[in-house]
């Protein structure tokens, strides 16, 4: 029998983020791999229609108006914020 392309437990430690199948196993030590919005690659472009619909929904709620001109960063950090602010985010 071939086990060339199986994958032992035994590597599953010494394996870097990179390497680990996504959804396979415990998340890497340290806790998260998020990033800070601002450094995003993409935090730049506008936001998205997922990211608008929630900010405007969030928005109503908090009594708060945006600028429909946000980027996805900034969409995302307005949207942390007023999660903690309406309680959504709990």
């Amino acid at each position: 029998m071939d086990t060339s392309n199986t994958h032992s437990n035994d590597d599953a430690g010494t394996r870097s983020d990179q390497e680990r199948p996504l959804g396979a196993g415990a998340p890497a030590e340290g806790g998260t791999t998020e990033k800070d919005p601002e450094a995003w690659v993409t935090g730049g472009e506008p936001m998205t229609g997922a990211q608008r619909s929630y900010l405007d929904t969030l928005a109503r709620e908090a009594g708060e108006t945006l600028s429909p001109d946000l980027t996805k960063a900034e969409a995302s950090e307005h949207i942390d914020r007023l999660q903690a602010k309406t309680g959504r985010g709990s």
